[in-house]
């Protein structure tokens, strides 16, 4: 009897500024994975990177894609600590790690030595089946929309942010740079009782920080960014900074946001090296870390404050599109990058 090829749709930028759909066979179950049908998938800044031939860590041809969600078709046998089942709803952990190196061996797989991201270091996940380890599967409750369940791998790395820098309720938090992280970092401290003031150089992404519920913002073209600070927390600066933008200049100016002491978290990437007065930093006593992604179990605290309506993160939600117009909304999204805050397919 002939074996019938399953052949499923996939995203592939063949070079730069060429992406498109394709097919491809059903993906090969292996041992301690399962496979989902993918229900939804979040279009990220480094998808649109990729695309446009910006980033350092992609060959092509690949398939994108990493912030995805689905329900498990099939279920290989091996490691299954998650008790992943088929029909379970899950999102993707998709930071495969090695599990061996000092960073995993203190729970910072984020920071794994060999670290693989889907769709950048790896073939990535959009597409329409799709084989992922099982231990690096969360399940979803059945009652979260799929429209959420796209936008739980970027509150990841907010939350992560906020981890980094200790933020404890009241504190002023400045987060720099108003994209899609720094609104998620922003909405994620008000729920955990911060306070965010919401640094960046367009008005209109300012005036759609105060609809997600940011009291403070400050325009750092128009405005003295520090001096305002400085007012907004009495004189000393802000205990906490996520800075988001990777740009140079914000990367600098964070020294001058932060509180004596204060907790400053870098999470943008930035395209060249940065200088920083470091007697600044000493004499100061800043404490600067690096802020990287996430860890499964950050996925599941985000999870939980979802359900329990502590956090809202569909309200970043700008634009859905179907599938096959992935393509174009990436295309879209590296000419007029300013035109949507997140863009997130369906596959329903």
């Amino acid at each position: 009897m002939t074996e019938v090829t399953v052949v499923v749709k996939a995203v592939q930028i063949t070079s730069e500024k060429n992406i498109e759909i394709i097919s491809i066979p059903e993906p090969k179950l292996k041992e301690g994975c399962a496979e989902i049908a993918v229900k939804v998938m979040g279009i990220c800044g480094s998808d649109v990177h990729a695309y446009a031939g910006k980033s350092p860590n992609v060959t092509y041809p690949v398939i994108i894609g990493h912030e995805t969600a689905g329900v498990v078709t099939r279920v290989a046998g091996g490691p299954n600590r998650n008790h992943i089942k088929v029909g379970d709803r899950v999102v993707l952990n998709p930071y495969i790690y090695c599990g061996t190196c000092y960073p995993c061996s203190q729970g910072r797989t984020n920071c794994c030595e060999s670290l693989k991201c889907l769709g950048v270091q790896t073939a990535g996940s959009m597409s329409e089946r799709f084989v992922h380890p099982m231990d690096l599967m969360i399940k979803i409750p059945d009652d979260m929309d799929w429209e959420t369940c796209a936008v739980i791998e970027p509150t990841v790395i907010a939350l992560h942010a906020l981890h980094n820098v200790q933020m404890q309720p009241g504190d002023r938090v400045v987060v720099n740079g108003a994209g899609c992280i720094g609104m998620l970092i922003g909405i994620a401290a008000i729920a955990k009782g911060g306070i965010p003031i919401m640094v960046d150089v367009v008005d209109e992404r300012l005036e759609l920080a105060k609809t997600f519920g940011m009291k403070y913002t400050i325009n750092s073209m128009t405005e003295d960014a520090p001096a305002k600070i400085r007012e907004i927390t009495g004189g000393r600066g802000a205990e906490c900074v996520c800075e988001v933008s990777g740009n140079a200049i914000g990367i600098r100016n964070t020294l001058d946001y932060a509180a004596a002491t204060g907790r400053i978290a870098f999470t943008g990437w930035p395209n060249k090296e940065v200088t920083l007065p470091t007697a600044v930093i000493t004499r100061r006593e800043l404490q600067i870390r690096g802020s990287r992604t996430g860890v499964t179990k950050e996925f599941e605290e985000v999870i939980q404050m979802v359900q329990s309506g502590e956090l809202n993160i569909r309200q970043i939600i700008s634009s859905i599109v179907g599938f096959d117009e992935i393509p174009q909304a990436i295309q879209n999204l590296d000419e007029r990058p300013g035109d949507d805050l997140k863009v997130i397919a369906l596959n329903l």
